[in-house]
């Protein structure tokens, strides 16, 4: 057996559960240990409430003192990465800065699936020398392996994958996938509606025009300004409302914003939904493109008349609908099951053997 140590970011961090803690298993079988150290204080923990005394804000005494805290919290990580053959590092210790990386037990692989590079405040700094110290970097999309290259001297693209026995399609009634009412949805955390109320009119004219609803599936309820309320339903995300969700929808969204940090996103959300066995809308931005361009799964959707007619056609063409779905599910199958990204893993760390 090989002995790894993972230190991931915190308890239900996407980033943890997907590209880390889901393959736990399948590495074992594999003849891959790993032991997962998960941080004491989630590193995306906002600060307390009872350090407003302090001050907030980028530079402020609390905030300082929060990192610190939080980097005591993962201190159990460091220890653990010393008495491990490999480290497997996900994402640096707490986003933005340098923190006790440099004396982390050799070889560790670095996992990134996000530009964390623009995390402020010495992102660029911080991810320039993690790399430079790592003798992998595990990209989740080309995006982040371009950008980490000149610093890293082994830079492998490996997707975020999708547990495909545990998301399946479900059987098709009338209007495609079995659900009372039709429904668009879009499941993802707080920090990304932005890109969701950039869409907002699109969604308004879709809904008011069709026999449809909305679902959210999130930590917060959004904050529409045009949505009908008894067009919207919200569902606090947990592990087992996502999945029952994706199996209430007809067709998922994935919005993006324009930006440098939508480039480095790995297209999780599509990868679920098509799982699932649902035909998607989504940006053609970063690795939503290269996604798209594998097969007859859905519409790239830019303009507010993009994302109404998208909508409409597979609102009002169930069997295009559902080929589109069944597109999906056997790419998620043959490229990103977790069943596929587990063997390539098993095969990084058996190098270090």
């Amino acid at each position: 057996m090989i002995k790894v140590a993972a230190l991931t970011s915190g308890v239900n961090v996407p980033s943890t559960r997907f590209r880390v803690r889901q393959h736990i298993g399948p590495l074992r079988e594999a003849g891959v240990c790993v032991r997962e150290y998960i941080p004491l204080i989630d590193k995306y923990a906002p600060l307390p409430k009872s350090l407003d005394f302090l001050g907030r804000g980028g530079f402020s005494v609390g905030h300082a003192l929060w990192k610190c805290i939080k980097a005591a919290a993962a201190l159990p990580g460091l220890t653990g990465s010393w008495r491990s053959q490999v480290t497997w590092l996900s994402r640096g210790i707490l986003p933005g800065v340098l923190v006790f990386e440099p004396i982390l037990r050799r070889p560790y692989i670095f996992d990134v699936d996000d530009a964390i590079w623009c995390s402020p405040p010495f992102g660029r700094f911080a991810m320039k020398q993690i790399a430079r110290n790592a003798q992998v970097v595990l990209a989740g999309n080309s995006y982040i392996a371009d950008w980490f290259s000149p610093y890293a001297g082994d830079v492998r693209i490996v997707p975020t994958a999708v547990d495909t026995d545990l998301i399946r399609p479900r059987k098709a009634s009338k209007n495609g996938t079995g659900s009372e009412s039709y429904t668009i949805g879009w499941i993802g955390t707080s920090s990304n509606y932005a890109s969701l109320y950039r869409i907002e009119k699109s969604l308004e004219q879709f809904l008011r025009h069709h026999q449809a609803q909305f679902l959210i599936v999130c930590d917060q309820p959004p904050k529409f300004i045009r949505l009908p309320p008894e067009k919207l339903r919200y569902v606090k995300w947990s592990p087992e409302e996502e999945v029952k969700a994706l199996h209430q929808m007809d067709i998922g969204l994935m919005p993006l914003l324009p930006d440098e940090w939508s480039l480095g996103k790995c297209s999780f959300k599509m990868l679920q939904y098509m799982a699932a066995g649902l035909p998607v809308v989504v940006s053609p931005v970063g690795m939503n493109v290269e996604v798209l361009s594998m097969g007859d799964i859905g519409f790239p959707a830019v303009t507010h008349d993009d994302w109404y007619e998208a909508l409409s056609c597979l609102y009002n063409d169930s069997g295009l609908a559902y080929r589109y779905g069944a597109n999906g599910r056997l790419i998620v199958e043959k490229h990103f099951s977790r069943s596929v990204i587990s063997t390539i893993l098993a095969g990084i760390f058996k190098e270090f053997s």
